[in-house]
């Protein structure tokens, strides 16, 4: 019988649709000190972002049983991807599952920062009545920048554009064919754009996508949405854009250091922020678990 330690937890549909194929499934958190040790008892293990498969764990593991670990959502950086390969570890993961939950919470900022609506919600319950601040801007008619056209970003480029926004885009695959958006180079991509969307993973060797020299080619008033990774925007300059007026305004989903974020970025006034939920709907969560299932299976031949 192979056995699966799902280490963050799993729906427990899929729980139960591995237990029925044959597979003994352990829905227990190990901490990173006795991970290692336990991992040699299972032949795969399912993590999301909590768990980090660094290198002297995989290690430890693949001296038992271990040869499959899977990442319950899009990226992999949590995970040693070369290490793993060294090891005789197969990565996996789930892109499919949460396109459109993350699109439509990219959406939900952009109508957020847009609208004052985090900054209004703050002050109303402080007894506030400012009716005559928060004069925003409408989204339709805007343009949309989106850097990364992958299956989010289509997702999101066809949202936007229902909702009356032309939309534009970068990504390094260079222009795909299908799509009918115009296709630029990334200077262009933030020269042009009222709002801008990100959705590329980090690159640890290149650094930020986005920092100050990237801020200095925007518009002036930029509105900027991060639901990618916290590490591809600096959040160094983006306080200094937003401090200018640079950037109007910023939706943040994921950040450089979680679950302790800046203060001065979470409590910014014309910030949207979220606790890095882009995948926390039931119906993303519930794909997710097919998904899984579903790499498992293939794996194993059942």
């Amino acid at each position: 019988m192979y056995r699966v330690l799902t280490n963050d937890g799993l729906q427990k549909g899929a729980i139960e649709e591995l237990e029925n194929l044959g597979f003994e499934v352990v829905n227990t958190h190990y901490d990173m000190d006795v991970l290692g040790e336990k991992l040699k008892e299972f032949d795969a293990i399912v993590i999301r972002s909590a768990t980090k498969l660094k290198r002297d764990i995989l290690e430890e593991g693949s001296k038992g049983k271990l040869k499959l670990a899977i990442r319950a959502g899009v990226g992999i950086d949590n995970i040693d991807v070369l290490s793993a390969k060294e090891f005789g570890v197969e990565v996996k993961n789930t892109p499919n599952a949460s396109s459109d939950s993350v699109a439509e919470l990219a959406i939900a900022h952009m109508l957020s920062v847009a609208r004052f609506l985090g900054v209004s919600n703050a002050t109303m319950r402080n007894g506030e009545w400012n009716k005559k601040s928060y004069q925003g801007t409408e989204i339709s008619g805007k343009t949309l920048g989106i850097l990364g056209m992958g299956r989010i970003g289509r997702r999101l480029g066809k949202k936007a554009n229902a909702l009356g926004m032309k939309v534009i885009y970068y990504t390094i695959e260079g222009k795909h064919e299908d799509l009918n958006y115009e296709f630029l180079s990334l200077e262009d991509v933030l020269k042009k754009s009222d709002f801008i969307s990100i959705h590329v993973p980090y690159d640890k060797e290149k650094g930020p996508l986005i920092g100050e020299k990237e801020f200095v080619l925007m518009k002036e008033g930029v509105y900027l949405i991060n639901c990618a990774r916290g590490k591809v925007v600096c959040e160094d300059s983006l306080l200094k854009a937003l401090d200018s007026g640079k950037v109007s305004g910023a939706g943040i989903d994921v950040f450089e250091e979680e679950p302790h974020p800046k203060e001065a970025l979470v409590n910014h006034p014309r910030v949207s922020v979220s606790p890095h939920i882009g995948a926390s709907t039931r119906e993303a969560q519930d794909r997710i678990g097919e998904e899984v299932v579903e790499v498992i299976k293939a794996y194993f031949h059942i």
